[in-house]
């Protein structure tokens, strides 16, 4: 039985990297993520036969709650709210390991004191990835409508990180932990998750969300450890391994640390004070003028954001450009790895309205194409497309690789209202010379633009 257990556990953990091998394409990843679905359910059903295994009644009803909730809400669950639904997932696995460690560490049943020390370190670490994914969870959805900056703020987040160190230190050393210590632990990790997040501006959910995916990871292999799981350990080094290499991919996207990220308050009203403002005036275009110069350019290139998430034009764009691309109009689509609210959440929706994805181009494969462009189109991006993150040095997002749009000939920029974007900073954009503004609801101006392309 257990040469079965541990052959099911490989099997289970080669479908887990093949699956994340096919993730890494467009074109695979949707295989990719059922061959990981395959390996979950082998490494479920094996656990099952577990030397010493009970309560089968209680974890069969978990399991057919917990699957049946998490089907519904991702049959339901808008693709714009996409990104807190990953959060609060992510947040689960993070409590999941968590509690594992609760229990081993309340039972104290350890084989060696190398198990007690992995388990308190998952513990801290699974504890931190779930508040801080609840907090995460909480600003994407909107019912956290600012961060929270305090005077002396980092130095108390590291008493208490420091707190949460020293108990768990003790309790690394104690033979039977007590309740009360245990509690006091997990309540300090917990209060520093939720204190770590609390500044981070909208800017930075990205980075926080791989970020709080890699500690879930890390979290879940300690305690496979603690368990003696091969499959628990195996899986949790590769989201950990995943999830350090997208954070550090994203933070480089940004041109900026992952220290900058979690403490410089970027994205919050404290951390964008530097921002002088840009001057001029914005120059509005309608519909009907918009829709001429795309209708007889040559080239258009299309940059979207999280505005055109909200207003769920995915659809409508991906028709317009259809429209364009009859009208002889060379189309493409031009994504920055930070756009939207997590990571890949422009290629998710371009992928939903059925964009093929040889029209897709990372910053990196389209940029020296916009002095070429007749116009580029911007549908709700804003911080990605702002030039001041090439020429102020004294902007927040200063050194940030952006999308070259304002070399363009021409720039539509498609906004409900004349605010700032989402970390708060005055996009230059919006007043160049070559740059027109085109007011209104994502799905309602391409319905219009497309309208008016079909009369010329």
């Amino acid at each position: 039985m257990d040469s079965l257990i541990q052959l099911s556990y490989f099997v289970a953990a080669a479908l887990f990297i093949l699956g994340l091998k096919r993730m890494s394409s467009p074109v695979t990843a949707r295989g990719g993520i059922v061959w990981a679905g395959a390996g979950m359910v082998v490494a479920t059903l094996i656990t099952f036969l577990w030397p010493q295994m009970h309560n089968f009644g209680l974890m069969t009803a978990a399991i057919a709650i917990g699957g049946g909730l998490a089907w519904y809400s991702g049959k339901k669950v808008a693709m714009t709210d996409m990104p807190q639904m990953i959060a609060i997932y992510n947040g689960m696995g993070g409590g999941a390991a968590a509690a594992i460690a609760a229990v081993e560490l309340l039972g104290g049943e350890f084989h060696s004191r190398t198990f007690q020390v992995l388990a308190v370190v998952g513990a801290l670490i699974g504890s931190v990835a779930f508040s801080g994914s609840m907090v995460a969870f909480a600003k994407l959805q909107g019912l956290m409508k600012k961060s929270f900056v305090f005077p002396g703020q980092q130095i108390f987040n590291l008493l208490i990180f420091g707190g949460a160190l020293v108990i768990g230190f003790l309790l690394m050393g104690a033979d039977h932990p007590g309740s009360s210590g245990i509690l006091v632990f997990f309540g300090l990790a917990l209060l520093f998750g939720v204190l770590m997040t609390l500044p981070i501006g909208g800017a930075d959910m990205p980075v926080v969300i791989s970020l709080y995916n890699a500690l879930t990871g890390l979290a879940v292999a300690f305690e496979g450890f603690v368990l003696g799981n091969a499959a628990m350990i195996i899986a949790g080094t590769v989201v950990g391994s995943a999830g350090t290499l997208l954070t550090q991919l994203m933070a480089k996207a940004m041109n900026r640390s992952l220290s900058n990220v979690l403490f410089s308050g970027f994205g919050s009203a404290a951390g964008t004070s530097a921002e002088a403002g840009s001057q001029g005036v914005m120059k509005e275009i309608d519909a009907t003028d918009a829709a001429v110069m795309m209708a007889y350019a040559d080239k258009v290139i299309i940059v979207p954001g999280y505005g055109m998430a909200v207003a769920q034009a995915q659809h409508k764009v991906w028709e317009l450009a259809q429209l364009l691309e009859e009208r002889g109009v060379s189309v493409k689509f031009a994504i920055h790895p930070v756009a939207g609210r997590m990571p890949g959440h422009m290629n998710v929706l371009l992928a939903e309205a059925g964009v093929p994805y040889d029209k897709i181009y990372d910053l990196e494969e389209i940029n020296n194409e916009f002095p070429q462009a007749d116009v580029a189109l911007v549908i709700g991006a804003n911080d990605v497309v702002n030039p001041v993150a090439r020429s102020n040095p004294d902007s927040p997002i200063y050194g940030m690789p952006i999308l070259d749009v304002d070399k363009a000939k021409n720039v539509i920029c498609v906004k409900r209202g004349k605010g700032k974007g989402f970390s708060g900073v005055e996009n230059e954009l919006f007043f160049r010379d070559n740059t027109r503004m085109l007011y209104g609801d994502g799905q309602e101006v391409a319905s219009k633009l497309i309208n008016e392309i079909k009369q010329l």
